[in-house]
């Protein structure tokens, strides 16, 4: 017989909702916006008169927003759900950002971008929640891969796109990052307006899983860890060392080090969606791990680069670890909250983990090059990430394969049970009745290798003959399929009695 050289529809990528590529174009749009800005704005805080640590103040400000209102955007979407939260959210955004470009003094633009930080983290939750929601459990891996890229992407564009327009002045940037996102607010609510995945659940229609719920966790508290040294050395020392490095150390032109930045952000990008997709099929762990390691060797390679090739080098290897890593910490979260539960607190302690990281590790790691050098500093940061493998490797793995469920003595399977783990229990109770009744019947079944031989049945109590293979099962058959009757045996009894009890069989049957 010929073997189908077919791929097994288990092996194809199942196709993703909509909603789900909406998403991805509102996050790639989102960080273009924010590449837009960012480079200019701390020329135009220095604009109203301030010093240095004043307009470095003002991005402080909106990290900080972002960082302490976590816990209550995690609260409104539990309450509203994720939909209402994501476009007030970008509504909230667009509006600080478009009233930006008009400020006239330090304090006006000092509390607005205070508001978008607020903005900033109520849809970001809230669209990492929305996600994980209406991914496709098998699927959250390449999901998770296919936002961040579109993320990643987006903030790689930005200054380049900002550059082309940095002729127009320092106030249109934050004009065209807020009609660009007005037009992603429009865009997703007429997407999500009539979806059914996207739609509020009715009251009681999600569980809801608490932060502590969460805590208690073992593969949620390495989540933390993780996500604290990736803001610290991803989105914190790279962005503030980097530069210094490439300039102060090997006595580059400041544009080297958007040379070294844009190298990191190829690694990420050459790594980041199979990552993430390869992950649905292997686990997250050999992802988490091997990324933390990888991207540590590449940090710490960092300190000790005294070449400008050796630094793009180290930079790119960095940049594969994180990309390795990224998307899969994203998919360990939907993992642990799963698609029958909403996790708002559960999301926003991951996001102030990185936030945490963010804010802290410049500072500490900064001081730590001053005191002594950018080779330690570097390496200390390497550790950090070294740490969070050794973390994961001690950990179980967060994704339960649904393929094979274990059945336990009670009857539950040994993985997260929502609607999933019901048709598993459901499935197992019908392919029990179902052999049940064959059984009983002599039908063959699905593991029997030989079927039994049919014997002709004249009474209810027709013996098969000697020999038969059906004789050894007379007893279990029996035992299911008639009633013990008194001593005597129907012998004894009204015939029309005996006839019309109903037997074993036949309420296993009906």
């Amino acid at each position: 017989m010929s073997r189908s050289l077919a791929p097994r529809s288990s092996d194809r990528a199942e196709p993703l909702p909509v909603e789900i590529w909406v998403l991805v174009g509102g996050a790639f749009v989102i960080a273009i916006g924010f590449g837009l800005v960012a480079p200019v704005l701390p020329q135009f805080a220095r604009s109203f008169g301030v010093g240095v640590a004043a307009a470095s103040a003002i991005v402080s400000a909106f990290a900080l927003m972002r960082l302490l209102f976590a816990p209550v955007s995690g609260r409104l979407v539990q309450r509203l759900g994720e939909r209402s939260v994501y476009l007030g959210g970008l509504l909230i955004v667009a509006v600080s950002t478009g009233a930006s470009a008009f400020a006239q003094s330090y304090w006006q633009l000092m509390v607005l971008r205070s508001l978008g930080g607020i903005g900033s983290t109520m849809f970001t939750v809230s669209s990492l929640a929305l996600v994980i929601r209406m991914s496709p459990p098998a699927a959250r891996g390449r999901v998770s891969g296919l936002w961040s890229t579109g993320f990643l992407i987006g903030s790689v564009s930005g200054p380049l796109v900002g550059g082309a327009l940095s002729g127009l002045g320092l106030r249109m940037p934050f004009v065209i990052y807020a009609i660009a996102l007005l037009v992603v607010t429009v865009a997703v609510y007429l997407a999500l307006r009539n979806s059914q995945l996207a739609a509020p659940e009715p009251v009681g229609g999600l569980r809801m899983m608490s932060f502590r719920e969460a805590w208690a966790r073992s593969e949620y508290r390495a989540v933390l860890w993780s996500n604290f040294a990736n803001g610290a050395a991803i989105f914190g020392v790279r962005m503030a060392l980097v530069p210094l490095l490439v300039v102060e150390v090997l006595h580059q032109t400041p544009g080297m080090a958007g040379v070294a930045l844009t190298v990191f952000a190829a690694g990420n990008i050459a790594v980041l969606f199979a990552a993430g997709r390869y992950s649905d099929r292997w686990g997250r762990k050999p992802f988490l791990i091997v990324g933390s390691l990888v991207c540590a060797l590449g940090t710490a390679g960092l300190g000790i680069a005294d070449t400008l090739p050796w630094l793009l080098a180290t930079s790119f290897v960095a940049g594969l670890g994180a990309g390795m890593f990224t998307p899969t910490q994203q998919a360990a979260v939907a993992d642990i909250i799963g698609p029958n539960a909403r996790g708002g607190p559960v999301l926003a302690g991951f996001q102030m983990a990185a936030d945490l990281g963010t804010v802290l590790g410049p500072v500490a790691v900064g001081a730590l090059a001053q005191q002594a050098s950018y080779g330690l500093a570097l390496a200390v940061t390497g550790a950090l990430l070294a740490v969070a493998a050794v973390g994961w490797a001690l950990v179980p793995e967060p994704l339960r394969k649904r393929a094979e469920p274990v059945r336990k003595a009670d009857g539950e399977c040994d993985h997260l049970c929502g609607a999933d783990g019901a048709d598993h229990q459901l499935a197992g109770q019908d392919a029990e009745v179902e052999h049940a009744v064959n059984d009983a019947a002599g039908a063959p079944t699905a593991d029997s290798p030989v079927p039994p031989i049919a014997e002709p049945v004249t009474g209810e109590h027709s013996v098969p003959e000697v020999g038969s293979p059906e004789r050894s099962e007379a007893p279990a058959r029996d035992s299911i399929a008639r009633k013990p009757v008194a001593h005597g045996g129907a012998a004894g009894r009204d015939p029309a009695e005996v006839d019309t009890e109903p037997t074993a069989r036949d309420s296993v049957a009906r």
